[in-house]
């Protein structure tokens, strides 16, 4: 088939899920065409299967803000005309969808049909396409798609809660190259970071308010009062400076490292021995998962999705959202004792395997036949 893939080309987890996808489904015969303003970030390398095509905007003294969607519809006509494209799949409702859809209508004034397949990844509902101002163009985009997944049934509930659907909405989980995270790292690399008596504690996100990185810090203080610990801290945003305050004053800034933007995630995350994610909401936590292939626990809130990837008990324990204490109580539960900690590793590792890339990008390949045998008939 011939794929065009449009997304966010960003370290997010939409644009690194879509990105990831392309390049597989490129592995396996597939003609991938990414169409967005920047090259993805994890898309290191083109080849004759994987294209890439620049969405760009000419400014206009007329327009406040630049019609970003206007310019999107009319590259996604011009790329499916000129490359024969047989399939769109966007990921996020808006602006992709929406101007998936103008590009569809103008292609079909030219006699020619391509069909939507959009996955919806949480922001684009719970935030951005619950405001007022957006419902209606959200609940039109995605009504108008030929076929749309969500990555996790919490989200899939969500969208149908807050939105008038009337289309099937497929559940379809993110998912993770586990051969990328095989942890043979050396005890001397590890050594770089945390002493050897040091439990290696790691977070990782945005740095958004949603992603409650002051809880994560609150919860490491308490741990290293208890046994020696370092926290990694992965990502940049807009708590970054109150983070980083927030530790001068506990007295810990000696055993927080601040890593910025990383390409090592999986390095870190092998050194790791606890994954901390305490998000106010997360569609699916793919952070989650990413640490979980990394053989790492998981103290998590129990929002969202990630009760579906993080299993109480089994590859770490949920909390309720904002509960320090007990989040705290369980990271020492684990961490404390050496067998219990690498039980919970194992277990990680273990959870994780359900959502090897492998088992999942063949469900995107079956939606894609479906949606593409619907057309023929209509």
């Amino acid at each position: 088939m011939r794929i065009g893939i449009v997304c966010y080309p960003t370290f997010g987890g939409s644009g690194v899920v879509a990105t990831e996808l392309g390049l597989e489904l490129s592995k396996r015969g597939h003609e991938i065409h990414f169409i967005t303003y920047n090259q993805p970030v994890r898309l290191e390398l083109l080849s004759n299967n994987v294209h890439y095509h620049e969405v760009t905007v000419p400014e206009y003294p007329l327009f406040h803000y630049q019609p970003y969607e206007l310019a999107l519809s009319s590259k996604l006509v011009d790329m499916v005309k000129l490359h024969n494209i047989e399939i769109l799949h966007v990921h996020y409702a808006i602006p992709h969808a929406y101007a998936a859809y103008m590009a569809k209508k103008m292609l079909q004034e030219e006699g020619i049909f391509v069909p939507i397949v959009t996955t919806l990844h949480g922001t684009d509902i719970t935030l951005v396409g619950s405001h007022p101002f957006y419902k209606p163009a959200v609940a039109f985009s995605i009504n108008k798609s030929d076929a749309v997944t969500a990555v996790s049934k919490s989200l899939k509930d969500d969208t149908m809660r807050l939105f008038d659907i009337k289309k099937n909405i497929s559940v379809v989980p993110n998912f993770i190259d586990l051969d990328k995270y095989n942890n043979s790292f050396t005890d001397c690399q590890r050594a770089m970071m945390a002493k050897d008596d040091e439990r290696i504690i790691t977070h990782i996100s945005n740095l958004r308010p949603v992603k409650r990185v002051k809880d994560v810090i609150s919860v490491f203080y308490n741990i290293q009062k208890e046994i020696p610990a370092k926290l990694m801290l992965v990502g940049e945003g807009p708590e970054r400076e109150y983070v980083e305050l927030q530790c001068q004053k506990l007295g810990i800034s000696d055993s927080v490292i601040f890593f910025g933007k990383s390409n090592e995630i999986n390095k870190i995350l092998g050194f790791s021995d606890l994954f901390l994610l305490p998000s106010e909401t997360e569609s699916f936590g793919l952070a989650a998962l990413e640490a979980m292939a990394s053989s790492v626990a998981v103290i998590s809130s129990n929002t969202g999705g990630i009760p579906e990837v993080n299993i109480h008990g089994v590859s770490g324990f949920l909390s309720q959202v904002g509960d320090v204490e007990d989040m705290t109580k369980n990271a020492l539960y684990i961490l404390k004792d050496k067998t219990r900690l690498e039980t919970f590793k194992n277990n990680a590792r273990k959870e994780a395997l359900k959502f090897d890339l492998h088992k999942i990008v063949p469900q995107y390949e079956a939606i894609y036949q479906d949606t593409l045998s619907k057309c023929l008939v209509l």
